[in-house]
């Protein structure tokens, strides 16, 4: 009998959605001492892993695994992720800022209740160049969407190559400099490594000319001032944020109130409890059969 140990501010719908799914050979516990395998939102698992002895699968709930990944913690285990869902809500998330900036949506909100006739000019998303950092399922998704209303989609990676056709081009890390020089929108869709360590810094962001900046991945991805020194500058015109290094962000932190940046509360895309009991389901049965589970995380890559 394998035993389940969920670690979740959703604690309550998991163990009914366990207990919906009765899988085979699978019992809830409570006991960190009997637990084999764990259902669990990585920040708040993290400081605990040494609490469970016999341990050998933990299921996150979210895509973002870097709470576990961080070189002084235990890797003695299979670590899983959530994938595949978050195309759809990133590419709502970034679309409807978009939309709503360039066809003046809030704007006539307002003057819609002061009673005021007043259109303004707009122009179309067509042929806006939209740089994603970020090549995987997430940055394809949103690419084959923004591909569809005509803007022009380049994405950038490690190695400068995309298996997604729905990039127009591609460039590498190292590439940056030509790649923001084109950018009229740059959305960061970057897991947290070593690698993407504030890679949006004073000096990556001095090579674009009034872009606007959406950071939907992870935190680390922002150098801070690095940022306010780029919109001060010109380079970023405004900043939609939905992932920062701390969090929540701090009241006196200077992102609030300055205006051109938006905050969002890591919303831009949730993980839902049935989608991530579907991928748990499935990996259940092939542990139960000892085969390879999907979504396995690589701790050295942190992805």
């Amino acid at each position: 009998m394998h035993q389940v140990l969920i670690v979740s501010r959703q604690h309550r719908t998991y163990r009914d959605l366990l207990d919906k799914a009765a899988l085979p050979d699978l019992s809830i516990t409570d006991d960190p001492q009997q637990a084999t395998i764990i259902l669990a939102d990585p920040p708040r698992i993290a400081s605990q892993l040494g609490d469970y002895p016999q341990l050998k699968w933990l299921q996150s709930t979210f895509a973002g695994v870097d709470a576990l990944t961080k070189p002084a913690l235990r890797r003695d285990y299979c670590l899983t992720n959530v994938r595949g869902y978050f195309g759809q809500l990133i590419s709502e998330y970034v679309l409807g800022f978009l939309i709503d900036r360039f066809r003046h949506i809030s704007h006539y909100q307002q003057l819609h209740h002061q009673q005021q006739w007043q259109p303004q000019p707009y122009r179309s998303l067509a042929d806006l160049k939209m740089v994603i950092l970020g090549t995987g399922s997430i940055g394809a998704h949103l690419a084959q969407a923004c591909q569809a209303l005509g803007l022009d989609v380049i994405g950038v990676n490690r190695s400068g190559h995309a298996a997604s056709p729905a990039f127009n081009r591609n460039y590498s890390y190292n590439q940056l400099s030509d790649a923001f020089s084109e950018a009229d929108i740059i959305v960061s869709t970057l897991p947290a490594t070593d690698n993407t360590n504030d890679i949006l810094n004073a000096d990556s962001l001095s090579h674009c000319q009034g872009a606007l900046l959406f950071n939907v991945g992870r935190g680390n991805a922002i150098c801070e001032h690095g940022l306010l020194t780029a919109i001060n500058n010109g380079a970023i015109a405004h900043a939609y944020l939905d992932v920062f290094k701390q969090e929540p962000l701090p009241p006196t932190h200077p992102f609030w109130g300055h205006s051109q940046i938006t905050i969002t509360p890591h919303i831009a895309a949730e993980s839902f409890p049935d989608q991530v009991m579907t991928i748990f389901t499935k990996n259940y049965h092939q542990y139960r059969q000892q085969l390879p589970l999907e979504y396995q995380v690589d701790f050295d890559q942190g992805y």
